[in-house]
């Protein structure tokens, strides 16, 4: 293991939740009403907001976005990617749930709740743009709090980073195909230009900046990076609260006619969180992964990296769209979910060892 590797998957497994990281389902509450009565009471400000644009990029968010997910992806070790043979079964389930599972159930459920089951009791002319953005949503791996739910659940911190290290490399190149190739078959269409854009401003700058930016902080020492890590971790949860702020100021009048709009949205993603974890974590058991591989691979499979949704909704849809609105609710339910399948995968440890051990003799003999 190189030094730097073990010094983030140090961190990774030592790292306290914070206030903001706890009570992250407050703070959005908290959001959603400021938001609405901002827009109502200030509506010229926020119109005057959305018309600061460069080639349809809104610049407030734009650099809202910036200071919200570089601090995640500075964590992020790319040496790390060296230690993947170590677990390459527990990695493989990872992949196939988050790359060939997690979008297209998404869609799938998109589809049959938003479209189907759900129609009658919302505005038809947003019902494109909340299944844009359940898929949005789920197109993207975790980056930053899996790491806070691997260390609550025991998980092995190298591990964790390796998958997240992996998942990021393959975001590059894998997000803006996934996103056209499923919003396609739901017959929204999204102009590749558009769509690549996004990519290069929230997924290849980003890690490109904090990629250097933690090259030059290491050359200092490790505990350069962690001051730093320390010093701006809240400048991005500061971020991700003051756009949710813009964008429910934005969606307000909506929400005030159809409040069940919310509840609405969450019942795929609820639905797609428990497939999703439970198929990761079940399938290193099949394999024969320990319970401290299990766990982060199940946990990265059920988490999102909302940052990013919500960056490429409002890029693609606007601010008053249905995909932004849809990729809020993401962030609304994430961490009390994310919290339950914590609790459940560790209450289930004596049962994951005792079918991995199975597995591991059987394979012996």
């Amino acid at each position: 293991m190189s030094a730097q590797c073990e010094v983030t998957a140090k961190r990774a497994a030592g790292a306290p939740m914070s206030v903001f990281e706890r009570y992250l389902t407050v703070w959005v509450a908290l959001c959603i009403v400021v938001g609405i009565a901002l827009g109502q009471w200030l509506p010229g400000v926020f119109q005057a907001v959305a018309r600061l644009e460069v080639a349809q990029v809104n610049l407030p968010v734009g650099v809202l976005i910036w200071v919200m997910i570089i601090p995640m992806l500075l964590k992020v070790d790319f040496g790390a990617l060296a230690q993947v043979r170590q677990h390459a079964r527990g990695i493989g389930v990872t992949l196939f749930v988050n790359w060939m599972v997690k979008p297209f159930s998404m869609a799938l459920l998109a589809w049959l709740f938003v479209r189907e089951l759900f129609a009658p009791w919302l505005p038809a002319d947003q019902i494109d743009g909340y299944v844009a953005g359940l898929i949005l949503l789920a197109a993207a791996p975790c980056t930053a709090m899996v790491f806070v739910w691997s260390r609550l659940s025991n998980g092995d911190p190298l591990f964790t980073l390796t998958q997240v290290a992996l998942n990021d490399a393959i975001m590059v190149v894998a997000f803006a195909p996934i996103v056209a190739f499923l919003l396609g078959l739901s017959a929204i269409t999204v102009p590749w230009q558009t769509l690549l854009v996004s990519v290069g401003l929230y997924i290849v700058i980003p890690v490109i900046v904090a990629q250097v930016w933690r090259r030059r902080l290491l050359a200092r020492g490790p505990q350069a990076l962690e001051r730093t890590l320390q010093r701006i971790g809240p400048w991005s949860i500061a971020a991700l609260l003051l756009t949710l702020v813009l964008l429910f100021a934005f969606q307000g009048e909506q929400i005030l006619r159809q409040p069940l709009v919310i509840a609405l949205l969450a019942v795929p993603i609820l639905i797609q969180v428990a497939l999703n974890a439970s198929l990761a974590y079940w399938l290193n058991r099949v394999v024969g992964e320990s319970h401290a591989v299990a766990c982060p691979s199940a946990l990265i499979g059920a988490s999102n990296f909302f940052e990013l949704a919500v960056a490429a909704a409002i890029s693609l849809f606007g601010f008053d769209s249905g995909a932004a609105l849809a990729t809020v609710v993401g962030v609304l339910i994430e961490v009390p979910v994310m919290l339950a399948v914590v609790a459940l995968v560790n209450r289930t440890n004596g049962w994951y060892e005792a079918g991995a051990r199975t597995h591991r003799v059987n394979k012996s003999a």
